[in-house]
């Protein structure tokens, strides 16, 4: 049987790895290591095997409460946990610098005191920056790093603390930078839930700028799959950018999500444009498609249905959600313009 420890497996990314791989992989037992801040959800782990998968509340940062729950013979450890938006950085970055750059450190300190086999770091394409709008450039993993939130550079930071465990120590390390997730349990601070979420409710939707940003989309399921692709066959101090290949404007998106609930496009509010917003996003994967046979297996538009569909079957997932300290960073990120839900 082997043994993984999943940091932030109860958020919307790693909980959605956690499954998979429990479904489709009967010999692995995973440790999931989750502090449970706002993002982290018991129930997206609701429907998971118990006899192979273990929960441990606890903060990667804590040094002694990592090192007691990673177990012995441990072969890999995946790290989702990470403050992860945007906005949250811009308002207070310390939890970003902290959770994202100590948090990994503490959990490569770990890795080499329990010889664990390989550290799979979750990383995002936001340390690339921004491209030229409406041009053809891409990100490849050649790309500078040039992050241009407090988000992204605690994210930059985290890759640049992996080189040195890996140059000072000999530690296996693999990096993945993904593009935007879409997919059941997201937490609706991020686009696609948050329109959901609104439209259903016949809420004010609030399009940041012209809604011209540019991002590319890629459902969580086949994200983790090339995570899987990379833990098992990626070279030792590379990274892997993972991307679907489908680029959309952000205004798109969300017409495309109200024509899809039938609802009207006058529930678009564009409220002020957040500070230091990348224009555009868009992923070259040919690394990970050519060097590991990743392709993705959903299509945007299968996708998103889906995505549309569990959300109106889940309404009190999102109801008790949008009920608590949610309700609070709603009004700081949009009250001054819209009417808080």
């Amino acid at each position: 049987m082997k043994k993984f420890f999943v940091t932030g497996g109860a958020g919307f990314i790693g909980s959605a790895f956690v499954r998979l791989v429990l479904e489709e992989n009967e010999d692995i037992s995973i440790v999931d290591f989750d502090a449970l801040t706002y993002a982290g959800n018991l129930e997206n782990l609701k429907d998971v095997d118990d006899a192979r998968h273990t929960f441990i509340r606890g903060d990667i940062c804590d040094r002694d409460s990592v090192l007691n729950a990673v177990p012995d013979g441990c072969d890999a450890i995946f790290n989702f946990a990470a403050e992860s938006h945007v906005d949250r950085s811009i308002h207070s970055a310390d939890e970003f610098l902290r959770t994202n750059i100590i948090g990994t450190q503490v959990l490569l300190d770990a890795a080499r005191a329990k010889n664990v086999r390989r550290f799979v770091q979750i990383s995002t394409d936001e340390v690339m920056g921004s491209l030229p709008d409406e041009s053809d450039d891409y990100f490849t993993e050649d790309s500078p790093l040039q992050p241009n939130s407090p988000y992204a550079a605690s994210k930059a930071a985290a890759e640049f603390v992996l080189r040195a465990a890996r140059e000072t120590f000999g530690v296996d390390t693999v990096t993945t930078r993904c593009g935007n997730n879409y997919g059941p349990r997201q937490f609706p601070e991020k686009l696609i839930p948050l329109m959901i979420a609104n439209a259903i409710n016949d809420d004010p939707l609030p399009v940041y700028g012209d809604g011209k940003n540019v991002r590319d989309w890629i459902f969580v399921d086949d994200h983790c799959r090339a995570i899987w692709k990379v833990y098992e066959n990626g070279r030792s101090g590379e990274a892997y950018n993972i991307g679907a290949r489908n680029e959309k404007y952000n205004i798109d998106v969300v017409k495309s999500i109200l024509d899809a609930l039938g609802k009207p496009h006058d529930l678009i509010a564009f409220v002020t444009d957040r500070l230091g917003h990348d224009r555009r996003y868009a992923i070259d994967p040919a690394k990970v498609e050519d060097e590991l046979g990743w392709k993705p297996q959903m299509t945007w538009e299968n996708g998103l249905q889906s995505t549309i569909d569990w959300y109106l079957n889940n309404q009190a997932w999102v109801d008790n959600i949008r009920n608590g300290e949610y309700r609070n960073y709603y009004k700081a990120m949009y009250g001054a313009e819209l009417k808080a839900t």
